[in-house]
């Protein structure tokens, strides 16, 4: 399940008063689904979005859910399915792995926080840090007390005065690309925190509008991405169904850079179909650091462009993605959108893209 409909359904449920429980992976071991910091919001009548296993833990979560609602405290919950006997006396999920969890409480009164403003950084904020208190021996500072920090300052939630400076060093201290767990003490008693990267979903421009784009705007945003369409020309942008987008635009190509505000992009996919304006859109992407820059088509016309770009194609070739995709014998604009979009997802989490199957 993406970010973006837990999201969704964090935006209904509050709307209309509702008590949430927010589920956190905080730990995990061996073989298992989701890996520390995925979320999943759960409801008091067993309703929630988001996914923690492949449905095997959810319903249990549930019932915890419903103790966290009734006592409003936050509690740890662990499964450990890498004994044998699970298969025949526990949950039977076969996975071998363990996962832990921390369940909190989100309501009214507290204005949902800290999912709030987790949510709001997750899917159109600036890239942040949290940590978020996991166990404490600290009489002043209870489970699931939450910082967060960003350019613009802390902000925090449950978490004294006295302990502020303490969490903010602490969140200083870890790396953005990477989540765990540390024991600390500020002089009361030792304290666990978990510390994740709250990173933004990522953000695909789109630059084409083509019938072949529709199905890329629709798998990206399934996957919780930001999409935004452009093209010169109006009738491709009014004939075009891109309702998932989060904006369609009307640019020039010579004044892209001009127009749109290129840093804002995890991703961009050139694909005009029109060679004039394919070249146009790369001399401008030239010197972007958009980490994945793609363009469509076959490998001869990607050469051609490169060559007509002169020094500007050299300073391309080594980082242009051409023929975009990965080769998974695409043949129509949904399997192609498919190879794309794999493509991409692996570029920005920072894998190859080969097959999980172990070599023979």
């Amino acid at each position: 399940m993406s970010v973006r409909r837990t999201v969704n359904a964090f935006e209904r449920w509050s709307s209309n008063g509702q008590p949430l429980v927010l589920a956190t992976v905080i730990d995990t071991a061996g073989s298992t689904y989701s890996k520390t910091g995925r979320r999943m919001l759960l409801t008091a009548d067993g309703a929630y979005e988001g996914l923690v296993s492949g449905g095997c833990l959810e319903g249990d979560l549930a019932e915890h859910a419903r103790a966290v609602l009734e006592t409003g405290e936050a509690r740890t919950v662990t499964y450990d399915m890498r004994d044998e006997a699970d298969e025949l006396w526990g949950l039977g999920a076969g996975c071998k792995g363990l996962i832990r969890l921390l369940l909190q409480k989100l309501d009214a009164e507290h204005r949902y926080e800290p999912f709030r403003s987790i949510a709001a950084h997750l899917t159109h904020g600036a890239q942040a840090g949290s940590v978020t208190v996991i166990t404490s021996e600290d009489p002043a500072l209870f489970p699931g007390a939450c910082l967060i920090q960003n350019q613009a300052g802390d902000e925090c939630w449950g978490v004294p005065e006295t302990h502020r400076s303490a969490l903010h060093e602490i969140c200083s201290s870890y790396s953005a690309q990477a989540g765990s767990l540390s024991t600390h003490d500020a002089g009361a008693g030792a304290f666990t925190v978990l510390f994740i990267p709250l990173e933004p979903a990522p953000r695909l421009l789109v630059l084409g509008a083509g019938r072949d784009a529709e199905p890329i705007v629709a798998l990206a945003s399934q996957l919780g991405w930001q999409v935004v369409v452009a093209d010169h020309r109006a009738g491709q942008l009014e004939q075009g169904t891109f309702g998932e987008a989060r904006a369609v635009c009307l640019v020039e190509p010579a004044e892209l850079a001009a127009s749109i505000d290129l840093t804002q992009f995890s991703a961009v996919i050139v694909m005009s179909h029109h060679l004039d304006t394919d070249r146009l859109y790369l001399e401008q992407l030239a010197e972007s650091s958009i980490a994945y820059l793609g363009l469509l088509g076959p490998t001869h016309r990607r050469e051609r462009l490169l060559s007509d770009l002169g020094e500007t194609g050299n300073v391309l070739a080594g980082k242009l993605h051409g023929p975009a995709g990965l080769d998974i014998g695409a043949d129509s604009p949904e399997s192609i959108a498919l190879a794309l979009l794999a493509e991409m997802h692996a570029v920005l989490s920072g894998h190859r893209g080969g097959s999980l199957t172990p070599a023979k």
